[in-house]
């Protein structure tokens, strides 16, 4: 399924910043209306070492109300959440709309059938078993009313190498390389293998997954903003407003077409009242 994937994909500046806009103002409109319907939306992102996940997230919250939203950055269980299964930690960590409408997993339970499968953090028969038990899992928030939304960010060998290679010339960039990207990056095949396999298992009727390709960042933040507005918008079967066709003389026209009228009503109303007063 990945070797499918067109990576040449690409936007130019204009188009970036002109789409990045209009598609962050529309999910800050259809953020407000998940919140006066208390509607959840669950975010998950995946994807390979420096694909860009934190980038892409960034882009989705830049204009929404933080007091709307939570990030949860998944790494290993620690403490208490590895005395429980799996998902006990990301069923612990979902809030009700009343607190926060969004919620945005920066990986998530898919380490299951991914990392853990790989590494040995768990045995075959368990993460064979989890891919039911996350389908059931997502089909229990769905059927709840949670539009959920879920993106694998695909990047090819190549241009994960660049990045890595660029992120240890560049100091505030460096502590995000560790030894064991490094090492992933060694297990490449084996690693899209079990992608593969969780792509296929788990993209359902319900909750299928969005392959966001990956090599050019303006591209996949845009097409993941894109996705986004349109899922919501048709969970909520509502359309926001279109800020790239406000802005093309309409609204100018619009407010000069308004203050117009205000002026003619004043006048209109001085006059009647003059009237009036010699009356």
């Amino acid at each position: 399924m990945l070797e499918t994937i067109d990576l040449t994909k690409s936007l130019s500046k204009e188009e970036y910043v002109r789409d990045l806009v209009r598609y962050q103002l529309q999910l800050q409109e259809l953020a407000y209306q998940l919140y006066v319907r208390k509607r959840p939306l669950v975010i998950i992102y995946e994807g390979w070492d420096a694909g860009g996940k934190g980038g892409n997230i960034k882009r989705v919250t830049e204009r929404l109300d933080p007091r709307g939203y939570e990030v949860y950055p998944i790494a290993a269980p620690q403490g208490e959440d590895k005395t429980h299964h799996y998902l006990w930690r990301f069923w612990r960590r979902l809030q009700a709309p009343d607190e926060k409408q969004i919620l945005i997993f920066d990986r998530s339970w898919y380490g299951r059938v991914l990392v853990e499968r790989l590494e040995g953090f768990c045995t075959e028969e368990e993460w064979k078993r989890a891919y039911r038990e996350i389908n059931e899992f997502e089909r229990q928030l769905v059927d709840f009313g949670t539009i959920l939304a879920k993106f694998w960010i695909q990047i090819g060998q190549d241009e994960q190498l660049r990045r890595f290679e660029e992120r240890q010339e560049i100091p505030y960039k460096a502590w995000k390389l560790t030894d064991e990207d490094w090492r992933n990056r060694g297990k490449w095949d084996l690693y899209e293998e079990a992608i593969n396999d969780m792509l296929l298992k788990t993209s359902t009727l319900t909750a299928s997954w969005t392959i966001v390709e990956g090599n050019c960042k303006w591209y996949a933040r845009v097409k993941a903003l894109k996705t986004l507005v349109n899922l919501v918008s048709k969970e909520l079967d509502y359309v926001p407003a279109d800020p790239m066709d406000r802005g093309k003389g309409k609204k100018a026209a619009t407010g000069e077409d308004e203050d117009k009228k205000a002026k003619e009503d004043k006048a209109a109303k001085k006059k009647g009242q003059g009237k009036k007063e010699k009356g």
